[in-house]
């Protein structure tokens, strides 16, 4: 299960959790050499000081989380916040509502603004697209954006909409963003489901059952 584990960013969001449970997913992270952890921005700087400076295990937060309709100087703002707490990625929503409005001028300055912001903290910035809201078109434009600018990773979602991710959003983004990794995330729970994600050409998996997945569960 290392294999699956060197992939696994381990989770959690869920509005309330505590510093306790940050805590011990971090602790869990170092334990099963976890690509990474993935918390809420309250929690950065404490989980900084748990991972210790030198980890190999990335410490992610997120930006105009969950609806990614955030004013754009705000979620420059929450970039910057997270890099000095000691973020080395940040899964940042796109504005879905402004991509549903086919506003695509304030979507390719919104984009841009994202990446610049992670850029220049050095962050390796992650969008999230919320597939499962999206049409293929819609899909296909943001990723053409994304290419454009060179944003690194595409997320397939937030894992709040009920949309879990699934191979065919995996390949979908592969195809129309080919110079970007993506992140698998949103109802991940089984190694086998893991498995496909990966093979449809996820480089990251985003879950909270990571121990489940890796057999590790207790």
């Amino acid at each position: 299960m290392k294999e699956l584990a060197k992939h696994i960013e381990h989770t959690i969001l869920k509005p309330d959790c505590t510093a306790q449970e940050v805590r011990q997913i971090c602790e869990e992270a170092l334990q099963h050499q976890f690509a990474g952890v993935c918390i809420p921005p309250l929690f950065v700087r404490d989980a900084r000081r748990i991972l210790g400076e030198e980890s190999p295990v990335r410490l992610v937060t997120v930006v105009g989380f969950p609806m990614g309709y955030s004013a754009i100087a705000a979620k420059s703002e929450e970039i910057k916040r997270a890099a000095e707490d000691g973020a080395d990625d940040v899964d940042a929503v796109a504005n879905i509502a402004a991509i549903k409005s086919g506003n695509w001028t304030y979507v390719r300055r919104d984009l841009d603004s994202l990446a610049r912001a992670a850029q220049i903290r050095g962050c390796t910035l992650k969008v999230i697209l919320e597939c499962g809201l999206l049409t293929e078109e819609e899909i296909r434009q943001v990723c053409a954006m994304v290419e454009e600018i060179k944003i690194p990773f595409v997320k397939t979602g937030t894992g709040f909409h009920s949309h879990p991710a699934t191979p065919d959003m995996v390949r979908l983004l592969r195809a129309f963003a080919p110079n970007a990794k993506v992140k698998a995330a949103g109802g991940i729970r089984t190694a086998k489901a893991a498995r496909q994600l990966l093979e449809a050409g996820a480089e990251r998996i985003g879950c909270s059952a990571s121990l489940a997945i890796i057999g590790a569960a207790s």
